[in-house]
């Protein structure tokens, strides 16, 4: 029972505490309300008061910012208002000096009005005392004005003519100084050209290929093939674009024909490599050699000269390799050798001899690529090393008249090369001559109306025209083809005839989609 009692008041205590402790926490709380909204309303009233004391500080700020402008801007208005003050000042001084100076000028033109009236008046005065002093000097030397005047200019004549003639007697002689000048330059031009022309024509040979690929072959492993030709031959091997053919290049023109020989020969056995091309090489120059010297006996038989050292021979027969300005030198040797002696015949003379020296007259040609020094220079050290005849020795040396002929035969020599060399078709022209043929062909077709493009094939035996077909009809072609035939028989100079061929095409093109 009491046990029952102890929990009941246990129980109860336990309400009436919790009932006291929400009461004081109540209180408590309401308490800390009240002080947190007092705290509140002071802050909110300091704020309020430090927000009027910035409002007026700024305020003030302003006002003090307003009044340091307005000073600013009286005191820059005061500056302007004297720069502009000072401005007046000097356009008024300006105003005032230009005034006086307007005033100096009209004193001044003023002044020179007095001077023309006093210049005139002088001038008056001065015509009349010439006058006065020409009637004098009439009347003292007899002669009229006109008379005067006449022999005053026919001694100023006399004086201007010596002095004209000094002139042109100077400037004749410097005339002829700069003309010998100008003649040495242009000579030596003309042959600079025509030796790089004829050069350029006669130290390459073509050789045919069956097709593309032996290009390849030719050329070998990382060049071996093509580097062991140049080196065994001396010449240059070119390959290029050109399909199914390759060009030797050099200047000594048997190496090129063994070069020549020796890749013909290559590409007909295929077998090409480094010890085939020296068994090539080999063969072709005892081919050559054999050839060298079928063709001097040829030259000696054709001419009938006798008695000549087999070497001289030899060297005859080498001519057939070397060319000057494109005419063969061995067939112009035989040409010379029986003009001379047809010559010699005519005029009772040594036919003999003539042949002689004109089958040796260029022999030194065929040493000018190896040593050193002229043709004919060359030609006379090896006839006198050979111990010929001292009269076609003579005629050598003396055929580009580096000497005086001593016999007649040698002067036939002379006329008999001159004769060779520029017999139509003896030599042919150069290739600048050539190209610019071709050039004044196709730009006399080109100079016609309704012409669109032209072309000189066949070496120039042929201009080949092409029309435009919306200008030029059918009737119209045969016309131009005649007009342009007609123009290139007066403006140009060529062998045989040329074929004009005008072509007129209409094309008309569409795509398939």
């Amino acid at each position: 029972m009491d046990i029952v009692i102890n929990i009941a008041v246990f129980l109860i205590s336990a309400v009436i505490f919790t009932f006291v402790g929400m009461f004081l926490r109540k209180k408590v709380a309401e308490s800390k309300m009240e002080s947190a909204e007092n705290e509140a309303k002071k802050i909110i009233e300091m704020a309020n008061i430090e927000a009027e004391n910035k409002k007026k500080e700024e305020i003030i700020k302003a006002k003090e910012e307003i009044m340091n402008s307005r000073k600013d801007l009286d005191a820059e208005i005061r500056e302007r208002r004297g720069d502009i003050q000072n401005q007046e000042r000097r356009l008024i001084q300006k105003e005032e000096n230009l005034e006086r100076k307007q005033d100096m000028v009209e004193k001044k033109e003023k002044d020179l009005e007095n001077k023309y009236h006093e210049l005139d008046f002088k001038k008056a005065e001065i015509e009349n005392i010439l006058n006065k002093q020409i009637e004098e000097l009439q009347k003292i030397s007899g002669l009229s004005k006109e008379e005067a005047k006449q022999i005053l200019l026919s001694e100023i004549e006399k004086q201007l003519t010596a002095e004209k003639a000094n002139l042109v007697r100077n400037m004749e002689n410097k005339l002829k100084e700069e003309s010998e000048k100008s003649a040495k330059e242009i000579i030596g031009y003309a042959i600079q050209k025509c030796a790089a022309d004829h050069t350029s024509e006669t130290t390459v040979s073509i050789v045919a290929l069956p097709n593309d690929d032996m290009k390849g072959r030719i050329i070998g492993r990382e060049g071996r093939n093509i580097k062991t030709l140049e080196t065994l031959t001396g010449i240059d091997l070119i390959i290029d674009d050109t399909p199914e053919a390759v060009v030797i290049s050099g200047f000594d023109p048997l190496r090129r024909e063994v070069a020549r020989i020796a890749l013909e020969k290559l590409i007909d056995d295929g077998r090409i490599h480094p010890a085939k091309i020296e068994e090539m090489v080999e063969k072709a120059k005892e081919e050559i050699e054999h050839t060298i010297k079928e063709e001097g006996e040829r030259a000696v038989l054709e001419t009938g000269v006798i008695g000549l050292n087999p070497d001289l021979i030899k060297l005859i027969g080498k001519l057939k390799y070397r060319t000057s300005y494109g005419q063969n030198v061995l067939n112009h040797s035989i040409e010379v050798s029986n003009l001379a002696r047809i010559m010699a015949e005519e005029l009772g003379l040594d036919p003999k001899l003539a042949r002689r020296a004109g089958l040796l007259h260029d022999i030194g040609k065929a040493l000018d690529h190896d040593m050193e020094g002229t043709h004919v220079q060359l030609g006379v050290d090896i006839l006198k090393r050979y111990k010929e005849n001292e009269n076609v020795i003579n005629a050598v040396e003396a055929h580009h008249g580096d000497v005086e002929p001593k016999t007649i035969e040698a002067v036939l020599v002379q006329a008999a090369d001159a004769i060779s060399a520029s017999r139509p078709g003896a030599r042919r022209e150069t290739l600048e001559a050539y190209i610019k043929r071709l050039e004044q062909l196709e730009s006399i077709a080109d100079s016609f109306e309704g012409v669109d493009k032209s072309f000189a094939i066949q070496a120039g035996r042929e201009i080949r025209i092409i029309v435009k077909p919306e200008k030029i009809n059918d009737d119209q072609m045969t016309l131009m083809a005649r007009d342009i035939a007609k123009k290139v028989e007066e403006e140009m100079e060529y062998p045989g005839q040329i074929k004009v061929n005008v072509v007129r095409e209409t094309r008309v093109i569409d795509y398939a989609k």
